[in-house]
């Protein structure tokens, strides 16, 4: 997004002498004409498309979804008893740094992202957004969320949070030109979020606090997987190094997304075995990881988009029924 329109020099010699200089740098006539406008006949800030942009920038439906687990960590953290003061801090400060480091991570990834179709039209590589605003924007969330986190909630929160910007931004990020294994690694930031909230209720680790990172941790491969295998030409195009780009078949793909599932399916029930979900969470988690790796077994034994795009659907179903599960049938 450009700074703005600059006004040329007035009078008709000086700009005769501005129109050829503009024409000599290869300017088109529209743009002499623009620069030429009267402050008063200039277009007005348009507050609507600014804050649609930056709303994509900020991946709010990812950033929703960091909410939720960050949400239910803490419920789970609080032993059902939200403090409320502590909630609100806690979910501000943790969006807060999610969508930032959804906006450094488009920073960073602006050249390449123009590149890809999916990506080509997002607010930095369109010019929408410029790039000193971006990082300007991203830098101050981080400081803003990590200052509500430590002064509202406490530093281990704090702590946490800054882990999962640094892993996200410095570790998975350039990861993912060169390695395979960037899934892997982008799935321990993916899965910090209920464990910082868990952490903010509980003041500490504990057991349910692993549980939930770990099924975080495992739903994140056959999720990203699938999109990957979706778009994996696009990714190719950019040079990302995702596994679907080298596995043309797709059997390997699918192969992986599976063993991850059935992970699901014993990893899952875990808080039932800790005491902390009853009977009713048991039977829901254990079908619904059942479905989860049928969806993965479907695209394992024929990957099309069409199967791909089916795993992807049955994994955002997933989550956030196992997450209500959770909750509902508390202990």
């Amino acid at each position: 997004m450009d700074a703005g329109l600059c006004l040329v020099a007035i009078g008709s010699g000086s700009a005769s002498r501005e129109f050829d200089h503009w024409q000599d740098s290869g300017q088109s006539s529209l743009t002499i004409m623009e620069t030429a406008l009267p402050i008063s006949a200039r277009p007005a800030f348009q507050w609507r498309p600014w804050l649609q942009d930056w709303s994509e920038l900020c991946k709010l439906r990812l950033t929703s979804l960091v909410l939720l687990t960050t949400l239910v960590g803490l419920y789970c953290g609080s032993a059902g008893r939200l403090d409320p003061w502590r909630t609100v801090f806690t979910l501000v400060g943790t969006v807060l740094v999610a969508a930032a480091a959804a906006v450094l991570n488009e920073w960073l990834e602006r050249d390449l992202d123009a590149k890809m179709e999916r990506t080509a039209q997002r607010p930095l590589p369109t010019g929408r957004v410029s790039p000193d605003e971006a990082l300007l924007g991203g830098a101050l969330m981080t400081a803003v969320g990590l200052g509500i986190l430590y002064i509202g909630v406490h530093a281990p929160a704090a702590f946490l949070a800054a882990c999962t910007l640094a892993l996200y931004l410095f570790v998975y990020t350039p990861m993912k030109k060169w390695s395979v294994l960037n899934t892997l690694v982008g799935a321990v930031p993916g899965a910090i979020p209920p464990l910082l909230g868990f952490v903010a209720g509980r003041g500490r680790i504990g057991g349910e606090g692993w549980a939930l990172f770990a099924i975080l941790f495992l739903w994140q491969i056959p999720h990203f997987l699938a999109i990957a295998w979706r778009h994996r030409e696009d990714y190719r195009r950019a040079g990302f190094r995702m596994l679907p780009c080298s596995d043309e078949k797709g059997r390997v793909t699918g192969m992986v997304s599976t063993l991850y599932c059935l992970a699901l399916v014993v990893v899952a029930v875990w808080p039932f075995y800790l005491g902390a979900a009853g009977f009713w969470y048991l039977a829901g988690s254990v079908l619904l990881s059942l479905g989860f790796t049928l969806g993965a077994g479907q695209f394992a034994l024929c990957p099309t988009q069409a199967t791909a795009r089916n795993l992807f659907l049955a994994s955002i179903a997933y989550l956030p029924i196992l997450l209500i599960l959770l909750v509902v049938d508390r202990r």
